[in-house]
């Protein structure tokens, strides 16, 4: 008859298989991000439609989960990092008036950030169709009298531009991804309007 198998040897291979929690649960959440992003491709795809990000805090993870879909080639024409505030208004056209009495974590600026990044990322004279942007304090410190969690996403769709606010808890990697996954959610619905 063989031995029982030992109840802790069992748990210690299962813990290494899985992961702790909160390992499984970024698992979890790079898997739905990848199929929301796999769906707005196939979206933009369908209807013919390009987009351009504008990133500050995420730094360039946006468009990194749209390019990692398959034949996101044929809607995304490209990507900004305009991590220092400079660049937001030298590159994507950010009112500088603005940034100065606001900083760069704000609504208004997030919407230019849109819709700047369109026309700087055009292609052959076509500005992008679509226009998104993330701007806001990961961490760990407040910025601009901020606190840590505040994000603004921006949206510029054809003549419509808007904006998005998120109030977001935990560590910066996770504030970062969680702004990911917020971003490709929130166009994704406004798109299947």
């Amino acid at each position: 008859m063989p031995a029982a198998p030992d109840d802790d040897a069992s748990r210690v291979d299962a813990t290494r298989d899985a992961g702790t929690l909160s390992d499984v649960a970024a698992r979890a959440d790079v898997a739905a991000r990848a199929d929301v992003a796999a769906a707005l491709v196939a979206l933009l795809t369908a209807r013919g439609l390009t987009i351009a990000v504008a990133e500050s805090l995420t730094g360039g993870l946006l468009v990194a989960e749209l390019v990692r879909v398959p034949g996101a080639s044929v809607v995304v024409v490209g990507g900004v990092v305009a991590y220092d505030t400079a660049i937001k208004h030298s590159l994507l056209g950010v009112d500088a008036d603005l940034l100065a009495r606001r900083g760069a974590v704000d609504p208004e600026v997030a919407r230019q950030m849109a819709v700047g990044v369109r026309t700087a990322l055009a292609v052959d004279g076509r500005a992008a169709d679509i226009g998104i942007s993330t701007t806001g304090v990961a961490g760990p410190d407040p910025q601009d009298g901020k606190p840590v969690g505040t994000v603004y996403l921006g949206f510029a769709i054809g003549d419509e531009v808007v904006d998005a606010a998120l109030a977001l808890t935990g560590d910066r990697d996770g504030i970062r991804s969680a702004v990911v996954s917020e971003s490709l959610i929130r166009l994704h619905r406004m798109l299947e309007r």
